[in-house]
């Protein structure tokens, strides 16, 4: 992998990517050299998601983490755009999004935008509107229903519904509730538990990557501590993330005329925005986005990102028809405005993009 800044860094889509976690450890269906053979031979698999935990975050801050730092393993690549409704079901499915389809934060869908993690458009809640179970057609886990540990309140939601679809959820109150309740399922015998944390990237989110940050990685760390201590012996605890994090503070930009006068709509996020062109538009507004933003920017058409294969080899035509005919991808530390993005907290971490320190993730683990 090329982790230069140069160019972006692109999924490794046929090897070491997070779409090969759920093949490996749970179907068995193959033996990827980055993943130890022990891991893979365990009797009980945890798969650990650390949502935000990105490799280069975790290596900057080895201190705060020594149980983390400390387990054999490497970085692979999450999947693009870099964000979590797309990472997390390529997680759990196994495909890239251009698969399965769920192509980032924000989805233009039939002339609305849906927001994935929330399931909501502006008329609200669109559960009936975009039937979950049909958005995303891909099943989760290989079509097994292994017990998935998350946050009591986002069983029902329509993301669960898309990304854990005929999956056990098991919900969870706080931390410490989390690890009861993934513990207890591997004493009894579940073969593999798919737990998910998100304090991590609520914490960049709100507060950045500095003191915080650093206090929550150490409570995470002390978290896989409590779990690797308790589960059963012969048991492979793997952790990985969906994403990394840059800071990005107050660099939000707004889109100048030239461009906006160009556009439709935008969809997607901060750090990788689709931009949608009016009829007959594209090519001035691809001409006017290099034009203002060519020095911060990977700035592709949606044909070169097919031809990249950025959101994987195959490119469907559900995927196809919800990207925008422009993608604005931040290189350096910046974020892009959308007027009719609508945010409840002021972000300071981001992600989203190709950079490494967004690509690159954690893929560690130990046999107790």
């Amino acid at each position: 992998m090329d982790h230069s800044i140069e160019g972006p860094l692109l999924p490794d889509y046929g090897d070491a990517c997070v779409t090969g976690l759920v093949p490996a450890l749970l179907e068995g269906s193959h033996e990827p050299d980055w993943l130890s053979h022990d891991l893979l031979s365990a009797r009980r698999v945890l798969l650990l998601v650390l949502d935000g935990l990105g490799w280069n975050q975790l290596q900057q801050r080895r201190g705060a983490a020594p149980v983390l730092a400390s387990m054999e393993g490497r970085p692979i690549t999450t999947v693009a755009p870099s964000t979590t409704a797309a990472a997390l079901t390529s997680i759990s499915t196994g495909c890239p999004p251009g698969e399965h389809g769920v192509v980032g934060y924000r989805i233009a869908v039939d002339g609305a935008v849906l927001n994935a993690l929330r399931w909501t458009t502006g008329d609200g809640d669109a559960r009936r509107r975009i039937d979950p179970s049909t958005f995303q057609p891909c099943p989760a886990f290989g079509g097994q229903h292994p017990p998935v540990v998350t946050r009591a309140e986002f069983a029902g939601s329509g993301f669960s519904r898309a990304h854990l679809s005929a999956t056990r959820l098991v919900g969870y109150a706080d931390r410490q509730d989390m690890v009861d309740r993934t513990v207890d399922l591997l004493t009894s015998g579940e073969p593999f538990v798919y737990a998910y944390w998100d304090g991590i990237d609520r914490t960049a989110h709100e507060y950045g990557l500095e003191d915080r940050y650093e206090e929550e990685l150490a409570d995470c760390d002390a978290m896989v501590a409590a779990i690797i201590d308790r589960v059963p012996p012969g048991t492979a605890v793997v952790v990985t993330a969906d994403h990394g994090q840059v800071h990005v503070g107050d660099r939000i930009l707004d889109l100048p005329p030239e461009v906006t006068s160009c556009l439709d709509g935008q969809s997607g996020e901060a750090r990788f925005r689709w931009l949608h062109a009016r009829p007959g538009a594209a090519a001035e507004l691809h001409a006017a986005a290099v034009e203002a933003f060519g020095d911060l920017a990977w700035i592709r058409t949606r044909d070169e990102v097919e031809a990249e294969c950025w959101l994987g080899p195959r490119l469907g035509p559900a995927a196809r028809s919800r990207l925008g005919d422009v993608a604005l991808v931040a290189r350096e530390q910046v974020a892009f405005r959308d007027p009719a993005e609508v945010m409840s907290i002021r972000l300071i971490g981001r992600h989203g993009s190709l950079t490494p320190d967004e690509m690159l993730v954690p893929a560690v683990g130990v046999v107790t």
